[in-house]
């Protein structure tokens, strides 16, 4: 029950080891000292509250904003003290915020809570007292042996003990964990690996000791201890031998595993991605102005309490014959008299702080975000992958970018990789047509065929097509799988094998073998076969020497058909070349940087013989590393260290990785914007450079800067002198600066100031050897500078991961890396390309929208107040109510609501169009300008002067002569009142729509149904007694107002009377001081013409018919859409849809293809 308890209030058992120790099938020691350890069970939890918090924990995290505590106390006051308003003039509007807010969360979470449902009770087999039972998966318990057959997911983290292949290996896809589609083979040990059947598996006796959780899905460290006749056989684990919960099982019939990692100790649940804490420039802004408004607050209540009490000074003021004061007035404190009344006044005023913006902007920026993936220039046809959003907090953070940070491998490249040339015993071969040609010579062969390689040649081909992780796939029949692994040479052709492999230079090489004539055909277990010009040679495999980030480069140590063991190396120039002992070094060495300056990706490849005692030493070596429990990482390290020294250097590959399509044109937009580009990238110099040139990142003209290899502080600090004194000397327009990882390590540790100030200078930064903490170093360091620009940051790789969260907003791309940096990023996009449209378009109108609609509500707030703070020099300060309560309750939440949020969804300043083929109009709108102080000076001024003028313009009116009625009836203070509120929402409407560029019928529907449904509605209310009200001051005031001509007119005028000068002002501005966004507005109509929003939604669609989802709702309403595909180019627009193409159902635009300008589909996307 405890237990129970502590899980609900969120709590875990802390554990009590570094290791657990799990026994296999349960058999627990028989002796009585034993006290097994708790684990969590397999449920797995996404939710974020119980039947039973909810209600609690819901209510703390609303009222931790400043705006909801606000209204909290404010409500709990007017219960507390007598106040001039009702309670429910701010209680009611709570409630709704509150309401809305938690009924939203709610649902999110109940359908988190659904979907754990189906995960924890989906079907699983498990082996139980010598039988296979069928239970539900969050009934597995650590220590169970678990059976998964062929393309099922993996329920629980296991280890795998065996499977249907007599070798005990299989094949998985962790596509769903990390986004890699290669085939992945995973081991048993070999002496649970013949435990294939339920009897085996239950006589089993083993113990499983590993790490405890943690979240790395790439480390694993642990070992199995099984007992065979009473002797105790130890074997290591790693990842390769652990089966990751949300894997998938491939070309494997069954396994058998056991738990080690349930429910949210799995590593896929520790991978969880928690939301964003990431705030936006806009959100700050606001609550700086929220600030201001409640210092505006304060200060109107304590000078209306003191102003009342000088008043009262007077005793004829003091005490009325009118209202005479009780005994319990005259004997109360003086003291709790002034905060009585001070409080009282400050919930006259307290409407000045708007408690329905915070649930108008969560709703703009969770409605606004689907526009982003209904886009279709942002829609990639050939990987069917469109835009998506995987937080709405930072959509207009998307409109104030001034720094990019972008990786090149697979974001400005293809991520496909060719391969070119490679260099072999210092001579430089290339590929044509299937064969390796020599530099200078051509393919003359007369009859086609391939010359054959022989010596140092034919063993870089096999270093190449053995020293990797490669898998292959035959597609070959269930009914094979448990047969010979090499069966494809009897009956499957090598042509019909397909490799998949998590590096796609690794794909390419052994591709680029097989062609030349070494073919990689497949591995099972510790074997691997090749094919060379035909004839077969198997390899055993003694050991893999993992990829590390830090070695950078892999082995494998492999017992040739003859019986000798050698070591097959691959790594970057910098972790091969100091360590050969033999070959052609420095010719090796030039033609990498030959290959670099050509914009190819490099590896060298070297090997070692091993002598019968040097093997002997190492295997004794790996071993003992491999099966340490403590710092078995840095004992690997050494291991390897000591095995890959002395190597005999064998050559060097060349692979060409292309741009992807329109980078140049994109990285030019972003530069034109007022965005400077810095590219940050683990490739070499040489390479790097040349990319960054060919792409446009550097120009030609550009004066190339260099921080490169410096070894010491003293040295970088005088290099980084000389690079500012040559910007501050050179006349060059731009400056563009090349540094290292290692250059970097040093001018990050003691010249943070000297190397930010050569960056600034330079309009284009590229860093290369990059860690990927070192390029969240780096975009750490632009954030934290005294400007505090914002950053972005955009990759596809696990590597880039790092950078996209420390950056402001993190884009990544859907590429060949894994799906890392997407699950990790605020955005992602399937190319590079599309970043111009995501920053440009959406980031601007994004900005725009939310700055107005921000500073609107601050405006149309003080409106609503001062005349209530203006009335009370009228009326003794009483404390008397200009308003009636109920249009204080819904002046917010229904008068003036639905405009500016209609606004904040489809306003555009400026045609997409445009704003694309005019960057630098996204300059207008850079450094928070819309929400400058100037800006929120202007209309917070403009607030308090409408203010005056619908209160003193009423007063004019009604002052002097209040016989307005035709029977010579008076107004009286609720008739005035109501003309002021009448004035009021009628002219923060119609500003709005002065406001508003883009016209649609939804603003024409909120904009007129406003103002119509303040005045259908004040009929109603005080033109019927409703029983269920104490009290009806406003029984047919309304009624009576209007009945007056005069009251009319004074509407009129004081409507005109406030807008007239924002007109001219407008005017004025545009044609004597306009803006480039404003020349821009006055382009030809027929280049700014902008399809109707609901027709742009007509337009996108994934699987049914030819309206999007939210669109289907809107165009039923409207009738702009029908049905039926075909509508959505009847013959009435056929000319706009020249790039439409049909696609499963799908209707899709082809961006590259032109269109006409009136038909841009993002007319309706932000």
């Amino acid at each position: 029950m405890l237990r129970w308890i502590r899980q609900q209030l969120g709590f875990d058992p802390p554990h009590q080891s570094d290791t657990r120790t799990v026994y296999v099938a349960n058999r627990f020691p028989q002796h009585g000292h034993y006290i097994p350890q708790r684990f969590a069970d397999n449920r797995i939890i996404s939710s974020k509250y119980t039947v039973w918090n909810f209600v609690p924990k819901n209510l703390f995290e609303q009222f931790r904003r400043i705006a909801n505590f606000y209204f909290l106390i404010i409500f709990l006051v007017q219960l507390m003290i007598d106040t001039p308003t009702s309670p429910v003039t701010s209680g009611l509007p709570l409630f709704f915020v509150i309401t809305v807010t938690a009924i939203k969360q709610g649902y999110e979470d109940w359908l988190r809570h659904k979907a754990d449902n189906e995960v924890n009770g989906a079907p699983v087999f498990v082996v139980r007292s010598g039988s296979l039972v069928k239970t539900k998966s969050k009934n597995i318990r650590v220590g169970d042996i678990v059976r998964v057959a062929k393309d099922e997911t993996f329920p629980v983290d296991l280890i795998l003990l065996s499977s249907d292949r007599v070798d005990g290996t299989c094949h998985i896809t962790t596509a769903s964990l990390d986004g890699e589609t290669n085939l992945k083979t995973h081991f048993s040990v070999p002496e649970t690996s013949v435990c294939q059947s339920v009897s085996q598996l239950e006589a089993l006796q083993a113990v499983v000791e590993c790490q405890q959780p943690e979240a790395d899905l790439y480390r694993f460290v642990g070992r199995i201890t099984v007992t065979q006749h009473e002797e105790e056989i130890v074997r290591p684990l790693g990842p390769e031998n652990l089966l990751l919960r949300g894997a998938r099982l491939k070309n494997t019939k069954e396994i058998f595993g056991v738990a080690v990692y349930t429910g949210m100790e799995s590593k896929m649940a520790l991978n969880y991605k928690c939301k964003s804490q990431k705030r936006s420039a806009v959100e700050k802004s606001m609550n700086t102005f929220l600030i201001i408004y409640l210092a505006i607050l304060l200060f109107e209540a304590i000078i209306s309490t003191i102003l009342k009490y000088a008043w009262q000074a007077e005793e004829k003021w003091d005490e009325p014959f009118y209202n005479q004061k009780t005994e319990q007035e005259k004997n109360s404190s003086p003291i709790l008299k002034f905060i009585s009344d001070f409080l009282a006044f400050l919930v006259l005023y307290n409407f000045i702080i708007p408690i329905s913006l915070y649930v108008t902007v969560e709703m703009q920026k969770f409605l606004g975000s689907f526009f982003i993936g209904w886009d279709l220039d942002l829609y990639h046809e050939e990987s069917d992958q469109k835009a998506q959003v995987n937080t709405s907090d930072l959509n207009e953070e998307l409109g104030q970018v001034e720094y990019v940070f972008t990786d090149k491998t697979g974001t400005l490249t293809e991520n496909e990789m060719q391969f070119r040339e490679c260099s072999i015993n210092g001579i430089k071969y290339r590929e044509m047509n299937g064969k390796l040609v020599p530099e200078g010579m051509t393919d003359d062969s007369p009859d086609g065929s391939s010359p054959r390689l022989i010596g140092d040649e034919l063993l870089f081909l096999k270093a190449v097509s053995m020293c990797h992780t490669v898998q292959i796939s035959y597609d070959q029949p269930d009914s094979l799988l448990g047969g010979d692994p090499f069966s494809h040479a009897n009956g499957y052709s090598s042509n019909h094998m397909e490799y998949y492999a998590s590096s796609p230079d690794e794909k390419a090489l052994v591709e680029a073998t097989k062609r030349i004539g070494v073919a990689f055909t497949g591995s099972s277990g510790d074997t691997m076969e090749i094919k060379t010009y035909g004839k077969s040679e198997k390899y055993k495999l003694l050991h893999v020497l993992e990829f590390d980030p830090n070695r950078r480069r892999m082995s494998v140590i492999l017992q040739t058909p003859s019986g000798g063991k050698v070591l097959f190396t691959k790594g970057a120039e910098s972790a091969i070349l100091p360590f050969s002992t033999d070959g052609e070094i420095e010719k090796t060495r030039l033609h990498v940087d030959e290959f670099a300056l050509k914009g190819l990706r490099t590896l060298v490849v070297a090997c070692r013989h091993f002598s019968p005692e040097e093997y002997i030493d190492v295997d004794k070596r790996l071993t003992s590393a491999r099966t340490a429990l403590q710092q078995r990482e840095e004992k690997l390290q050494e291991a390897f260290a000591y095995i890959e020294r002395d190597l005999q250097l064998l050559g060097a590959t060349g692979v060409e990785d292309k741009l992807q399509d329109k980078v140049q044109e994109t990285i030019e937009a972003l530069r034109l914007a007022g965005i400077k580009v810095w590219v940050l990238t683990g490739d070499k110099h040489e390479t790097a450079v040349s990319v960054s040139l060919s792409c446009g990142h550097f120009h030609r003209t550009m004066n190339i800067l260099e921080l490169l290899q410096q070894r010491s502080d003293n040295e970088c600090a005088e290099q980084l002198r000389r690079l500012a004194r040559r910007i501050k000397e050179d006349h060059v327009i731009q400056h563009g600066l090349v540094v290292d990882g290692a250059s970097l390590s040093l001018a990050l540790r003691e010249h943070e100031k000297l190397f930010m100030e050569v960056c600034k200078n330079c309009s284009a930064v590229l860093c290369c050897r990059m860690a990927p903490l070192q390029k969240a170093k780096v975009v750490r360091l632009l954030k934290t500078s005294p400007e505090k620009p914002i950053t972005l940051a955009i990759g596809d790789g696990a590597n880039d991961v790092s950078m996209i969260q420390e950056a402001h907003v993190g884009i990544g791309i859907m590429g060949k890396e894994g799906r890392q940096a997407v699950r990790n990023s605020d955005y992602a996009i399937a190319r590079f390309k599309f970043l111009a449209k995501l920053l440009l378009v959406h980031g601007h109108f994004y900005y725009i929208r939310i700055a107005t609609l921000v500073q609107y509500f601050f405006y149309k707030n003080v409106c609503f107040i001062t005349p209530q703070f203006l009335y009370q020099f009228f009326c003794l300060f009483s404390q008397q109510t200009l308003y009636d309560s109920v249009y204080l309750t819904l002046y917010n939440i229904c008068f003036t609501s639905l405009p500016i949020l209609v606004y904040s969804l489809f306003e555009q300043l400026v045609h997409p169009d445009i704003l694309q083929s005019k960057p630098c109009l996204y300059r207008d709108i850079s450094k928070n300008s819309l929400l400058s102080f100037r800006t929120f000076l202007y209309w917070t001024v403009l607030g308090f002067s409408h203010a005056f003028v619908f209160f003193f313009g009423s007063y004019i009116l009604m002052g002097e002569d209040t016989t307005l009625m035709g029977n010579g009836q008076m107004f009286g203070n609720w008739t005035f009142g109501t003309l002021v509120f009448t004035v009021m929402v009628i002219t923060v409407t119609l500003k709005l729509a002065l406001e508003t560029q883009f016209w649609t019928w939804m603003n024409h529907f909120v904009t007129w149904g406003s103002i119509a449904f303040y005045f259908i509605f004040s009929l109603f209310y005080g033109g019927i007694i409703w029983p269920f009200l104490h009290t009806q001051d406003m029984y047919f005031v309304f009624v009576q107002l209007l009945s007056s001509g005069s009251a009319w007119f004074a509407i009129i005028i004081i409507v005109i009377t406030c807008l007239f000068p924002d007109v001219l002002k407008k005017v004025l501005y545009r044609h004597l001081r306009p803006t480039s966004t404003q020349k821009s507005q006055s382009l030809p109509a027929h280049q700014a013409q902008a399809l109707s929003c609901l027709e742009s939604l007509c337009c996108y669609q994934h699987g049914q018919s030819g309206c999007s989802r939210l669109a289907l709702l809107l165009e039923q309403m409207t009738g702009q859409c029908k049905a039926s595909v075909n509508n959505c180019h009847s013959s009435s627009r056929s000319n706009r849809w020249g790039g439409l193409q049909r696609r499963r159902g799908t209707i899709i635009m082809n961006s590259d293809e032109p269109f006409d300008l009136g038909c841009s589909s993002e007319c309706f996307s932000p």
